[in-house]
């Protein structure tokens, strides 16, 4: 895999976790999805992880209101 696309899925993860921090919003397994680094997927994947019940609606609602609904 190219250096550039590794580098890319990690600076790509930081920017969604500090966004995702702006609006008070952790996703606790927020990270790089290391089979797909190791893998032949085309493109490094972001793995998104598994959140609670309240972070899932504060998360709807940051993208709703983003969305302008």
């Amino acid at each position: 895999m190219p250096s550039h696309l590794h580098d890319e899925v990690h600076d790509c993860t930081e920017l969604l976790r500090s966004a995702l921090r702006d609006h008070d919003i952790t996703l606790p397994s927020l990270g790089v999805d290391l089979p797909g680094l190791a893998g032949s997927y085309a493109l490094p994947l972001v793995a998104l992880g598994n959140c609670n019940t309240d972070t899932a609606r504060r998360l709807t609602e940051a993208l709703r209101k983003a969305a302008g609904r």
